[in-house]
């Protein structure tokens, strides 16, 4: 992903974005592009129109923090926005900082044994560690129960999006589908700002988009989003319909990295799915564990006497 049309079309995109209106500043007439013009956006940010064009154009090496955030008020972003424009002025300077991969990111990354026992402690929800391309690296018993229609299809690869976009089940697992899509393709976005060197986020994003219209879609819009805290709706195969909260906690250790843990409100339905989920888990478990006795322990019927 080039970094200089990554700029040029989130810029032109949040420009389309703010009406006059919005802005404070007269409709008029003959508009031929939707928004502002460049002009206003020139006029907004106190700067002039050329040098306002050469950051549309993608130029923003070396541009300075007032700058930016001239132009972030201008364009009246939004906190993840802001983050966006930042991270991607940082990767058109082009320091070792920011060219170099990000640690510990990759797909191969192994939790150590003490996050494996954290994830495991918590029992009462889901809590899973992935990373800005939405792999599933670790996590505890009933994520794995969750996620089971992801993990059931090994094309998924322990991958959100692909799943989210690919995966037929994702339709039925995700009764808010169009919504779990825009957060997938904005958490994509948001770290391809932040980490544009990425060549496995290069290769996801580009087998969504030769095999998914809803994805190719998105991710032209150019949204980004900060995946803190709210609320999901999923259908499980097992339980049925469960509303959870989330918390999406940023791993200081592990940078890049996002621990997320889901719950459920005290002494709702979807409490109590939670504790059928358990116990479905529990129950699959001693099945397959019984499966495996039963296998070590069966005489081999063609071992001669």
């Amino acid at each position: 992903m080039d970094n200089t049309a990554e700029v040029r079309e989130f810029l032109t995109s949040r420009r389309a974005k703010i009406t006059p209106e919005r802005a404070g500043l007269p409709s008029g007439s003959r508009r031929r592009v939707p928004g502002l013009r460049r002009s206003e956006v020139a006029a907004l940010a106190d700067m002039s129109v050329e040098y306002y064009s050469k950051l549309e154009r993608g130029n923003l090496a070396g541009v300075s923090p007032s700058v930016l955030e001239a132009v972030a008020r201008a364009l009246q972003l939004d906190e993840a926005e802001r983050a966006h424009l930042l991270n991607l002025a940082q990767a058109a300077d082009g320091s070792d900082a920011l060219t170099r991969p990000r640690r510990r990111t990759a797909r191969s990354w192994t939790p150590h044994r003490s996050l494996q026992w954290v994830l495991d402690a918590i029992t009462a929800g889901p809590a899973f560690v992935r990373n800005g391309r939405m792999d599933v690296l670790a996590e505890n018993q009933l994520a794995r129960a969750l996620y089971a229609d992801v993990h059931a299809t090994s094309y998924n690869q322990a991958n959100l999006a692909r799943f989210n976009f690919l995966d037929p089940a994702s339709r039925r697992f995700y009764p808010d589908w169009d919504q779990a899509a825009d957060v997938a393709v904005a958490i994509l976005r948001t770290e391809a700002g932040r980490n544009p060197h990425d060549k496995e986020l290069h290769d996801l994003v580009g087998e969504l988009s030769t095999r998914s219209d809803s994805f190719r879609t998105r991710w032209g819009a150019h949204n980004v989003r900060h995946h803190g805290t709210g609320s999901k709706r999923f259908h499980h195969h097992a339980v049925g319909d469960l509303t959870l909260a989330y918390e999406g906690l940023e791993m200081a250790a592990e940078p890049g990295l996002t621990l997320t843990i889901y719950t459920a409100e005290p002494g709702s339905p979807s409490e109590e799915g939670l504790r059928l989920l358990a116990s479905w888990t529990a129950t699959e478990e001693a099945h397959a564990l019984a499966d495996r006795t039963e296998a070590s322990t069966t005489p081999d019927q063609h071992r001669p006497c």
